[in-house]
């Protein structure tokens, strides 16, 4: 499926969808994603500004989405942990650029190919529309080559 057929049905997805959160852009070799949030009533907490649960989660998938589509399917990916560190209250439309280069998934990849596992860490800046940071999230990513089944003998039953 294109980049852009999924970015169509990401954005429909329950958890995403619920927020608010928008991709706006997943680039055709996968390393570079655009995400956006306006602040609605469903999204906003008592003091009137982004419910920090939503911001996070703007950041949650597009890493290891974006490492699955750049290594393919001979690694197993999954996030391993995830940090906030909330700036400033988020008011009106809030922004998370995911960038990545292709140094990373080289390095990734070389270290993975051993068949240890890899843990990188990115961190993506949330920023309001004048670009301020409204929190830095820093993910952390478990990538690991997936083992060759080993040749199993046949049972004698004679």
């Amino acid at each position: 499926m294109s980049p852009n057929l999924i970015r169509r049905l990401i954005n429909f997805w329950p958890p995403l969808l619920f927020a608010g959160i928008r991709v706006r852009k997943i680039a055709p070799d996968w390393r570079d994603v655009d995400v956006e949030m306006r602040l609605r009533w469903w999204n906003r907490n008592a003091a009137g500004t982004h419910f920090g649960g939503s911001l996070f989660a703007m950041t949650d998938p597009f890493y290891a989405l974006m490492l699955q589509h750049n290594l393919g399917p001979d690694y197993i990916i999954w996030d391993k942990a995830s940090e906030i560190d909330f700036i400033a209250p988020g008011r009106g439309v809030v922004r998370a650029n995911f960038m990545l280069p292709e140094t990373r998934i080289s390095a990734i990849r070389a270290g993975a190919e051993s068949g240890g596992k890899q843990l990188p860490v990115f961190r993506v800046d949330i920023v309001d529309s004048r670009g301020g940071p409204v929190a830095h999230v820093r993910k952390t990513v478990y990538v690991r080559r997936k083992r060759a089944l080993e040749p199993v003998e046949p049972l004698d039953l004679s």
